[in-house]
C-alpha cells in the first residue's frame, strides 16, 4: 500500500462532525505525533484533543512541550463523552493499563506489532520513529509543515533513534531531510541542551555511587522514587561507559516497580528480554535497544515474599541474568 493510500484510508475513518482525541504515552515522538495528525485534520473534523496519562519531568521533555506547544490535557482532566472517536499514537493498546478504557478506531505506531483490533492500523516496526510515518502523511497531504510542528517532528525522530544510531532507515533520514528545510532550528537546540536539572545530576551522582556492573551489565535500584524519567537518564547515561552494554535501572513509583532497560544493539534484543523477564507479572516490552516493564508493587511482593528494597533489587538482577545469560554478552 502506498503512503497516499494509507492517508486516504485514514482520513476515510473522520467525518466533518468527529470529535477526536489522541491518548499518548507523551514523548517527543508520540507528542510530534498527535501534533501532526491534528494538522491533518483542520479544518476536517469538528475537535480534536490531545491527551496524556503519564506524568512528565524530564527538563528536556518539559522544554520540548513549552517550545512546541502542542497543547496537551491531562488524562484526569478529560470528560471521554466529549469524544467520538479515539486515535492511538506511537503506542497499542496492551502496552499501558490506562490505554484500557478506550476503544481505539486508529493505531499508528513503531513498536513490534501486538494483538490489536480497530478500523485503521497502521504499524511499521521497521521504521526508527513514529514521526517519520507522520511526516510521510504530510508530504502525501502536500503540507508544508509549520515551524513548530517541523521542529517537533525532527525532534521526535532524534529522540526515538538517538540521533540516528539505533533502528534506523533511509526513511527516518528522507523524513528528517524533509522538515530541515521547514524546521525553527532554534527549538531544536533549546530542547537538546536542557538535559538535567540539579535534582536529575544529584540522582545520577547516586546511581554512579552504587551501580552494580556485572557480566557487562549495569544495574541500579533507585528503590521508591517520584520522578520515574530519572531512571531513563541513568539507564542512557551508564551506556556510555566503558565495556558496559546493557543498563538496567528500577525503582518504585505510585505502586509500581518501573524497570528502563538500554543495551548496545549488538546483543540479544531489550524488548524480548524484558518481555521474558516480567510480562507474566506485568506490562513490558520495547525496542531491540530500549525496553521498560512495570509490575504492581503489590504483586511482586506476593512473588518474591518479601517487601525489602534490597531484596526487590536483587531480584530484578536474578531475572536478568536468568533470562538473558550468556546470550547478552
Amino acid at each position: 500500500m502506498t503512503n497516499k493510500e494509507r492517508l486516504n484510508k485514514l482520513l476515510n475513518i473522520f467525518k466533518d462532525s468527529s470529535k477526536v482525541l489522541i491518548v499518548i504515552n507523551a514523548d517527543p515522538d508520540a507528542i510530534s505525533c498527535a501534533m501532526g495528525l491534528k494538522r491533518l485534520l483542520w479544518r476536517k473534523v469538528a475537535e480534536v484533543g490531545i491527551t496524556h496519562f503519564n506524568e512528565i519531568h524530564r527538563p528536556d521533555n518539559l522544554a520540548f512541550i513549552e517550545y512546541t506547544e502542542p497543547g496537551l490535557i491531562p488524562l484526569k482532566k478529560i470528560n471521554k463523552s466529549d469524544y467520538d472517536t479515539f486515535v492511538i499514537i506511537d503506542s497499542q493498546p496492551a502496552h499501558s493499563p490506562a490505554f484500557s478504557e478506550f476503544e481505539f478506531d486508529v493505531i499508528i505506531d513503531h513498536h513490534p506489532e501486538g494483538e490489536n483490533e480497530a478500523s485503521f492500523i497502521d504499524i511499521r516496526s521497521d521504521y526508527g520513529a513514529c514521526a517519520t510515518i507522520m511526516t510521510e502523511y504530510l508530504k502525501s497531504s502536500k503540507i508544508k509543515p509549520s515551524p513548530k510542528l517541523a521542529a517537533a517532528l525532527m525532534l521526535g525522530i532524534k529522540t526515538d533513534t538517538a540521533n540516528f544510531t539505533r533502528q534506523t532507515t533511509l526513511k527516518d533520514f528522507r523524513a528528517y531531510q524533509f522538515l530541515f528545510k521547514y524546521a525553527e532550528h532554534n527549538i531544536v537546540t533549546k530542547v537538546e541542551r536542557s538535559v538535567l536539572t540539579q535534582d536529575c545530576l544529584d540522582f545520577l551522582w547516586l546511581a554512579i555511587k552504587k551501580r552494580q556492573v556485572l557480566n557487562n551489565r549495569a544495574f541500579y535500584h533507585a528503590g521508591n522514587i517520584n520522578i520515574p524519567d530519572q531512571l531513563v537518564i541513568v539507564a542512557d547515561f551508564f551506556l556510555t561507559l566503558a565495556k558496559v552494554n546493557w543498563s538496567i535501572i528500577s525503582g518504585v513509583c505510585n505502586g509500581n516497580l518501573i524497570i528502563v532497560m538500554r543495551n548496545d544493539g549488538l546483543r540479544k534484543g531489550a524488548g524480548n528480554t524484558a518481555s521474558e523477564a516480567f510480562s507474566s507479572l506485568g506490562s513490558a516490552g520495547g525496542h531491540k535497544t530500549m525496553a521498560r516493564a512495570e509490575i504492581p508493587y503489590n504483586r511482586l511482593k506476593k512473588e518474591i515474599g518479601s517487601s525489602s528494597q534490597k531484596v526487590l533489587a536483587q531480584w530484578v538482577i536474578d531475572s536478568i541474568e536468568n533470562c538473558a545469560g550468556k546470550k547478552t554478552d
